[in-house]
This record gives structure tokens, C-alpha cells and sequence, in this order.
């Protein structure tokens, strides 16, 4: 009887350990001690890829991106790829991971084909973010999601404070001379350039008094040394606008007057991206030639485009195929509110 018992109770664990088994094969199982009702499912995580990871603006996208990752539960995968090859290398590094999609600012906006590639290959989910990609054919790729700037009507807003401030001055616009920082081989840099110019000429500035500088490089040295060419070459003129595609086109040229004895009352810069450049401008004790900056949002560019992607990923809500951030105006007067 005893031995019956024993093997009867031998039989049953032997069952219960067989199920046991049966369950843990199959992908839909769930523990029968300590169960987890969650069945399993795997955290979402999603990359976020920058072209220069050592700089702020980089930097910030990717505080801003964590800031969603840790508000929505998802895992951020950052990565610096500076290169076309580190940037695939990096997408396959993301799909053996586990990463369900990708936010990337391209090294390259000609890589787009081949990332787009990549990406569908490794079935993740794909944002472009700051650049645009281009095709082979050379066009813009209308068909891969897009977060950035319309870098044109960020220079129509530098144009516009340019006017305004003109108009407060007061100056006599035969007397007043534009500084038209060009740098045409980055696209970006020159529709900023051109945006800010086609609203000042629409606001009523003579044509005859906008002065084409190109510069050589695009640094506060290339945008000094342009500068001073064509100030020295136009010696009757009064009073300064400048308007360049980022902050240290303008801060250069401002130098340069700075140089030849032209003073904050007689100069209006404004420059664009609210860099620490602009920064150190607004912090001197006097004020200087530079007047605003346009600060764009890195927290659109990496809060946003991650709440995008988590939210494509887990709700299927599958973002707009283009979204344009804009800028802010920023000054002396407010720069301390906006840095915060």
C-alpha cells in the first residue's frame, strides 16, 4: 500500500514537471510560479543616432530624448556615427539588440538610400531628423518621416527682427549698409542667408546697399576676414545690419566693425541657433554689435521625434511625413529665461 502511495505521488510530479516543460517551449508561455502576466513581452527600445556627438546641440537632443525615454518606459540607445560606414554598422548593431526603430541625423544626406535600405531590412521603424535625406536622384526622400527646420523661414525671422529693429533706430536707410554672410556651400547656411535677405528687401531696403560677402569658412575667422574686405570698401557707410546662417557668421563680422570703430549703437547683428557663442555675447557687461539669435529647439528635435517613434512603435500611430520646428527670438533681455 505504501509503495502504491509513493508511486502515485511519483507519477503526479512527474506530470506537473512534464507540463511545466511543455509550457516553457512554447513562446506563449507564462510561469506557473511567480507568473508574469505580461507574457514575455520585450522593452521597447529605440536608437537615436547623431552625426557629431561631441557637440551641445547633439547633446541636447540626446537629454531631451532621454527625458521621453524615461517619462514613457523605453529604452534609448544612443549612438555617435560620424561616418556612412559607423552609421549602418550602427543600425545593425540596433536590430541585433532587439531596438524596435531608429531617430538618426545623418553624417551624410546622400547615405539616405542606403539607411533607408538598412533599416527596412532590419524591419525598424525610421526618423530623419535635422537633415534631410537626398536621393540618388538627387531630390529630397518625401517618403522617409522628417523632423526639422525650414531653414528659410528661420532666416525670414533673423530678416524680420532685422526690419523691426531698423525701424526703431530710425537710421537713414541711404546711410545704412547689409553684411550678407554667405556660405552657399551648405544649403542650410544659405537659405537661412537668403530668407533673412528676401524680407528685409520686401521691407523696403535698398537693393543697392546689400553687401554679398562670402565667406571661406564658416567660423567666426572666415566671417571676420570677409567682413572687413567689404567694410573697407564701403567707408561712407553709417550704421550696419548683419545677417549670416548661424551665430559666428555674425559675431565674426561684428568683430570686424568692432575693429574699424563702429559701436553696438551703430550695428545690428542677428545671428541663428542660440549657441554658447551667442551666450558669451549676451553676457559681456556691455552690450555688443550682436544683438538676437534665433535658439532653436533641441527639445523638438529629441523629446518629440522619440515621443514619435515610441508612440509609431507601441500604438501604431505613425507620425507625419514632415514636421517643422521653429525658432525663438533671443536676446539679452531673455536669454537667461530660454537657456533655462
Amino acid at each position: 500500500m505504501f509503495n502504491k502511495k509513493i508511486l502515485s505521488i511519483s507519477l503526479v510530479l512527474i506530470l506537473v514537471v512534464g507540463i511545466m516543460l511543455s509550457f516553457s517551449n512554447s513562446t506563449d508561455a507564462w510561469w506557473v510560479f511567480g507568473g508574469d502576466d505580461s507574457k514575455g513581452q520585450d522593452k521597447v527600445k529605440i536608437g537615436f543616432l547623431v552625426k557629431q556627438p561631441e557637440e551641445s546641440w547633439f547633446q541636447d537632443e540626446w537629454k531631451y530624448a532621454q527625458q521621453a525615454a524615461d517619462e514613457l518606459g523605453f529604452e534609448l540607445i544612443k549612438i555617435g556615427a560620424s561616418s556612412g560606414e559607423e552609421v549602418l554598422s550602427a543600425i545593425d548593431n540596433l536590430a541585433a539588440q532587439g531596438a524596435q526603430g531608429f531617430v538618426i541625423c545623418t553624417p551624410d544626406v546622400k547615405l539616405g538610400p542606403a539607411i533607408a535600405a538598412k533599416a527596412k531590412l532590419n524591419d525598424l521603424k525610421l526618423i530623419s531628423v535635422d537633415d534631410r535625406f537626398v536621393g540618388s536622384n538627387g531630390k529630397l526622400m518625401e517618403d522617409v518621416h522628417h523632423v526639422g527646420i525650414s531653414a528659410y523661414n528661420i532666416g525670414k525671422l533673423s530678416g524680420k527682427t532685422l526690419a523691426e529693429q531698423l525701424k526703431v533706430r530710425g537710421w537713414d536707410l541711404e546711410k545704412v549698409g547689409y553684411l550678407k554672410m554667405t556660405y552657399d556651400q551648405l544649403p542650410t547656411i544659405a537659405e537661412r542667408t537668403y530668407g533673412a535677405t528676401d524680407v528685409l528687401l520686401d521691407s523696403g531696403f535698398p537693393e543697392a546697399n546689400v553687401f554679398e560677402t562670402p565667406m571661406r569658412t564658416l567660423d567666426t575667422e572666415g566671417s571676420f576676414d570677409a567682413a572687413n574686405s567689404a567694410i573697407t570698401k564701403n567707408s561712407d557707410i553709417e550704421h550696419w545690419l548683419i545677417a549670416g546662417g548661424n551665430d559666428v557668421s555674425v559675431i565674426g563680422a561684428v568683430r570686424a566693425l568692432e575693429g574699424q570703430g563702429f559701436n553696438a549703437t551703430d550695428v545690428i547683428g542677428v545671428g541663428i541657433n542660440g549657441s554658447n557663442f551667442a551666450i558669451n555675447e549676451f553676457e559681456k557687461d556691455e552690450a555688443t554689435g550682436f544683438y538676437a539669435t534665433i535658439k532653436l529647439s533641441a527639445k523638438a528635435h529629441g523629446y518629440e521625434t522619440a515621443t514619435m517613434m515610441y508612440n509609431w512603435i507601441t500604438n501604431g500611430e505613425e507620425p507625419p511625413k514632415v514636421t517643422w520646428t521653429s525658432g525663438t527670438l533671443m536676446n539679452r533681455a531673455n536669454y537667461q529665461e530660454l537657456m533655462n
